[in-house]
């Protein structure tokens, strides 16, 4: 059983990335999909969460509007569209799933509801 959490880089400010989460070994549509992040000096905290199957989304209010969660459960992936950047979303991001299935049904930003972690990938936001 495995995640992993890919595409992070440098980017500028107002500049956009897209995050990569791969699962292997279970099936990555039976789970909910929960994003984190870490910054510098500071605890992890939940960005943003995508439900199963019934297309339901969550976002910190800090990403609201900037990013956007989807998943292609097909291909056993979950992404993280990463627009209008800034400085401060500087952070190691992380992938993870829950088998609570739906956003709503638990905490989705405590990361003790998440079953499987990817490692992270960073993210830098700079000029």
């Amino acid at each position: 059983v495995q995640l992993q959490a890919s595409g992070g880089g440098l980017v500028q400010p107002g500049g956009s990335l897209r995050l990569s989460c791969a699962a292997s070994g279970f099936t990555l549509g039976d789970y909910a999909i929960g994003w984190f992040r870490q910054a510098p000096g500071k605890e992890r905290e939940g960005v943003s969460c995508a439900s199963t199957s019934d297309a339901s989304s969550y976002y910190v209010d800090s990403v609201k509007g900037r990013f956007t969660i989807f998943r292609e459960n097909a291909k056993n992936m979950a992404y993280l569209q990463l627009n209008s950047l800034h400085p401060e979303d500087t952070a190691v991001y992380y992938c993870a799933a829950s088998r609570y299935r739906y956003c709503s049904g638990f905490e989705w930003r405590g990361e003790f509801e998440y079953d499987y972690w990817g490692r992270g990938t960073l993210v830098t936001v700079s000029s």
